[in-house]
């Protein structure tokens, strides 16, 4: 197990972490000392206690305000992705319903009895085929 160590509010403090996460345990660490530093120059040195816990209560707002933006956009993203598979839908559908009415304008051209009589001779074709003896 690897360690850092990271100073925050001029107090060293060492820290065990998992193999690879040093560098990221240093960024963390000088992000939280900035955090109490920006805070001691706002109300002074309250004491390290005092300052931990109030430095910890503004980072858990601020993860607390970046959880609600995260959940907004997320509900978002839900209601566009939504939105377009809504659109093409829409759009396949008015595809089909124009094949379906290139199809109707075409059979209405056509001679419904000649069709009959075309698949009469196929299905008698077919029925020979089937059977050898009726050649």
């Amino acid at each position: 197990m690897a360690s850092v160590a990271v100073t925050i509010n001029g107090r060293r403090y060492e820290i065990a972490c998992e193999e690879g996460q040093e560098a990221q345990l240093s960024r963390l660490g000088r992000y939280v000392d900035d955090r109490v530093r920006q805070l001691a120059a706002a109300v002074g040195q309250l004491g390290d206690t005092r300052l931990m816990v109030m430095t910890s209560l503004l980072l858990a707002d601020e993860l607390s305000d970046k959880n609600d933006e995260l959940e907004t956009y997320k509900v978002e993203h839900s209601v566009a992705v939504r939105e377009r598979k809504d659109e093409m839908i829409v759009q396949k559908l008015d595809r089909l319903t124009q094949k379906i009415t290139e199809i109707a304008q075409t059979m209405d051209d056509v001679d419904i009895a000649e069709v009959s009589s075309n698949v009469e001779t196929l299905v008698h074709n077919d029925d020979e085929l089937d059977d050898p003896s009726a050649q």
